[in-house]
């Protein structure tokens, strides 16, 4: 059964928004960056991000959409359980999680640049999408073309969000997320993570 414009939507903007939570490089890029450039620097490192995300996308469909077909099964499976581990790893990071405003010296000068080199060096963002994202990419891209870019438009926007949601902040001198509140919503994304990672598995069954 492919999956409808505003499934994808709302599961594209809240998978999207859990990978944002997440501290890594690409936050204290924009943290960072947001110290020299204002608060423009959270949607200019959120495109440098968007722009290594092409380029996973456009290899994720020209390397793997041919075996979408044979494959289905597999990819819907290895993705379930991909979202179930990483839900779970993410309920287990936010209890002791923290957001660094120092920053980080070693980050690009340009907030673009920043946030393509901290995306594209980040091993995290290369496991999620050889497993989880590909398996979601790939199930958007059967409900259409239209359903494709429901699933883009709400992971991007999740992104942009939230990394404009921190610069804003830290340009104002504060977070505007109090550290425990931070923390009960990375766990309530790592919830649904592991929730929808159960239901993808349920779908594949039925495939």
């Amino acid at each position: 059964m492919a999956p409808g414009i505003t499934e994808m939507l709302i599961v594209g903007f809240a998978i999207g928004l859990t990978g944002a939570l997440a501290p890594g490089p690409t936050l204290v890029a924009a943290i960072n960056s947001t110290l020299k450039s204002g608060w423009r620097a959270g949607p200019l490192v959120t495109l440098g991000h968007a722009i290594a995300e092409i380029f996973m996308i456009v290899f994720v469909l020209t390397g793997l959409y041919v075996f979408l077909d044979e494959y289905s099964l597999l990819i819907v499976l290895t993705g379930g359980i991909a979202l179930i581990v990483f839900g779970v790893l993410t309920v287990m990071d936010s209890k002791n999680v923290s957001v660094n405003l120092s920053g980080s010296s070693e980050t690009a000068k340009n907030p673009v640049t920043a946030g393509i080199v901290t995306s594209a060096s980040n091993p995290y963002f290369w496991i999620w999408w050889f497993t989880v994202g590909s398996a979601l990419l790939l199930t958007a891209v059967s409900g259409g073309v239209i359903v494709f870019l429901a699933f883009i438009i709400g992971h991007w926007a999740a992104d942009l969000g939230w990394f404009t949601l921190v610069s804003t902040g830290v340009h104002r001198g504060r977070f505007l997320l109090k550290q425990r509140e931070y923390r009960i919503l990375l766990t309530a994304c790592g919830i649904f993570l592991i929730g929808f990672g159960i239901y993808f598995l349920i779908s594949g069954m039925n495939l």
